[in-house]
């Protein structure tokens, strides 16, 4: 099982993720600068093997007192369905200034069972919430 830390994330990863993340539905054709400073301004996880190489990222946006959005969770060909996506959203909720938040969010189109098992839930009250939506901010529009 590859180990999971909570560090910043080296240029080389950054490299690796933005690789990742611009073709995933959520962020398709996100620039890497958007990627770099997105993980500067986060709480990261991140799963290596043996070799140090990174095969697995998520990350939280947090004010480290009451909230926290968990996004970008990505796991590398390969690794998928070994639960990693699972341990790296537990790695964060588990840090020691995030472990007693009042509310943790995400969103996802098709990973529902993953975070289930970790309490997450429908919101209650979805009504309550709003959002504004740039459905292209990088060129692409995300579904």
């Amino acid at each position: 099982m590859p180990d999971i830390a909570i560090e910043t994330p080296s240029a080389s990863d950054i490299d690796t993720l933005h690789a990742l993340l611009a073709q995933t539905y959520w962020s398709p054709g996100i620039p890497r600068e958007t990627v770099a400073r997105a993980c500067a301004h986060s709480l990261c996880a991140i799963a290596r093997d043996a070799n140090g190489v990174l095969v697995g990222f998520a990350r939280a946006i947090t004010d480290h007192a009451t909230f926290a959005w968990v996004c970008d969770v990505i796991v590398c060909e390969g690794h998928r369905g070994e639960g990693l996506g699972r341990d790296l959203v537990r790695k964060l909720r588990d840090h020691p200034d995030c472990a007693h938040l009042r509310r943790w969010m995400l969103g996802t189109r098709d990973a529902h069972g993953v975070y289930t098992a970790l309490g997450f839930a429908p919101v209650a009250a979805p009504a309550r919430l709003m959002e504004i939506l740039n459905p292209a901010p990088y060129g692409k529009p995300t579904t």
